[in-house]
């Protein structure tokens, strides 16, 4: 089942029931909200893992900064792809 909401399509199975009885402007600002919250909590999580083996795993110093550029590597990306850059820098034609 879809439902179409402010011109935005949704299956029904990727929204919460909760979700489904909001009325428009209520959706909207789910829609605005719960990506930031999730974008929030997943690199608060990142940091305090990354803070935890840097701290707790004895390793050599190279290999935990070279662990730590690629963390915030794959973030940035992450980030990138989560604000639509990449769907931005696709469109351009050269």
């Amino acid at each position: 089942m879809r439902r179409c909401v402010n011109h935005v399509t949704l299956n029904c199975c990727c929204v919460t029931s909760e979700a489904m009885s909001l009325t428009t402007f209520e959706f909207n600002q789910y829609l605005t909200i719960m990506p930031l919250l999730t974008i929030l909590i997943i690199l608060i999580v990142a940091g305090v893992l990354l803070w935890l083996v840097n701290t707790y795993i004895p390793m050599d110093r190279k290999i935990k900064s070279l662990l730590n550029i690629v963390v915030v590597i794959v973030l940035i990306v992450w980030l990138l792809k989560a604000f639509g850059a990449f769907d931005y820098l696709r469109n351009i034609q050269v």
